[in-house]
This record gives structure tokens, C-alpha cells and sequence, in this order.
């Protein structure tokens, strides 16, 4: 009974929620991208590119995102599960047996864990399967690829590298005209070595590393053209070309 009372409850101001929890999260989830890399490993990688983009026609994008998904679910989850607990602990210490007494302290802690979850993604984290967030940023390097227009480079050789900050995750992503030449699979060692180079707390490095490992795959059947030309940005964060 008490929980089907709470999930009515938490429906009742979820959309009210939703509407301030995402300006919210858009602000502070905007900032993971913006400190993920310090200036000077942001110029640092820009070079890296161009350096490497001399040698192949490829062009070759790390992409900074600070999320691949707001995961509003686990937020409300969140704050159901918390809301729940504190208000029966609350109730149980105080000896109340009212219902409308706990409705109205779930609604208070409903409202209080679910912002204290946007102000703390980390939190969310708790209730979002690695595997959900795994398929969100899959799906986001997938429209990444589309909205930064890496499928339309002259020889279809765009590769992009993107790495989503709140889930720590990278996938690696290339154009046709690269993956019928290079094995697809060859991108699991890119995604590794900057996977394991963010963890170290050496981000700039191991982008930079995961640039020239692209460069090096793709060299031999891309090389630079006499009349090459630098079609994308060399750095985008948060949507901001570099």
C-alpha cells in the first residue's frame, strides 16, 4: 500500500521535475566536458591532429561530450527509492501512522534526493546499468558522427573519437570509405588506450595517442593527397568546434 502510494505521488511531480531538472542538468553536466581537458591539453590535442593529419587523408575528431543521455529515469528512481526509505524512517521514529502524514514527507524527500541526484550526477550512477549507459553512448557517437558532418568528407575517411565524460566511456567510429579498407575491429585497441589513459588521470595524453594510433592504421592506404584540405574541426567539446 505505502508503495503504491508513493509511485502515485512521485508521478504527480515528476513533470515539474523534469521541467527544473533539466535546465539543471544542463548546466552542471555542461561543465564535465568544458573541465574534462585544461587548455593546454586542449591545444596540445589540436596540434596532435594536424600534426597527424598531415601524413592521411583521413580526418580524424575527438569529440567531448559531457553525457550521452540525462538519464532522468535514474534520477526519479532515485529519488523514489530515497524518498521512500526516509519518509518510513522518519514515520518509524516519530511513531506516526497517518497516511496523509507520510504522503506529504515522501513528497519532501521525493523532491529534495531528486535535485540532490541532479546536483550529484555520480549519484544517478547507482541506479543506471553499465550496459544502458554503454548503448547510450554508442547511440550518441552515432549521431555525434551525423551532426558533425564526418560522413561528409570528400573521400569518406572521417573518424571520430568520442569520448562521453559522465559514463567514462569511449567508442571510436569510421566512415566507409575507411572501414572498407581497415577492419573495424582494429578500433577496440583506439578505445582502449584512451579508456585507460582517462582512468590514469592522463586524458590529453591518451587522446593524443589515440589520434596517431588512427593515423597509423589509416596512413598506409589514406596517405596525404597533393591537394588535401582540413575538412573538420580538429577538437569539438560540448558541440564548440576547436
Amino acid at each position: 500500500m505505502v508503495d503504491s502510494v508513493a509511485l502515485v505521488a512521485a508521478d504527480s511531480v515528476a513533470a515539474a521535475q523534469a521541467v527544473a531538472g533539466k535546465k539543471e542538468k544542463t548546466i552542471l553536466m555542461k561543465n564535465l566536458a568544458q573541465k574534462f581537458l585544461t587548455q593546454e591539453e586542449q591545444d596540445a590535442l589540436v596540434q596532435c591532429v594536424k600534426d597527424v593529419e598531415k601524413r592521411t587523408s583521413g580526418e580524424i575528431v575527438p569529440v567531448i561530450a559531457s553525457t550521452s543521455y540525462d538519464y532522468r529515469r535514474a534520477g526519479l528512481i532515485g529519488g523514489l527509492v530515497f524518498g521512500v526509505v526516509a519518509a518510513v524512517c522518519t514515520a518509524t521514529l516519530f511513531e506516526q501512522t497517518e497516511m496523509w502524514a507520510f504522503l506529504v514527507q515522501f513528497l519532501g524527500f521525493f523532491l529534495v534526493f531528486s535535485r540532490l541526484l541532479n546536483a550529484f550526477p555520480a549519484m544517478k550512477k547507482l541506479f543506471i546499468s553499465k550496459r544502458e549507459m554503454q548503448e547510450e553512448v554508442n547511440e550518441a557517437a552515432f549521431t555525434a558522427f551525423y551532426q558533425y558532418g564526418l560522413h561528409h568528407t570528400r573521400d569518406l575517411t572521417g573518424i571520430i573519437i568520442y569520448v562521453s565524460v559522465f559514463e567514462r566511456s569511449v567508442q571510436v567510429l569510421a566512415d566507409k570509405g575507411i572501414n572498407d579498407k581497415v577492419d573495424p575491429t582494429v578500433w577496440k585497441e583506439v578505445i582502449e588506450t584512451v579508456t585507460n589513459g582517462i582512468r590514469a588521470g592522463r586524458s590529453g595524453e591518451a587522446l593524443c595517442q589515440g589520434v596517431t594510433r588512427c593515423g597509423e592504421l589509416v596512413t598506409k592506404n589514406f596517405p596525404i593527397k597533393a591537394d588535401d584540405t582540413d575538412e573538420l574541426p580538429n577538437l569539438i567539446i560540448e558541440g564548440d568546434a576547436h
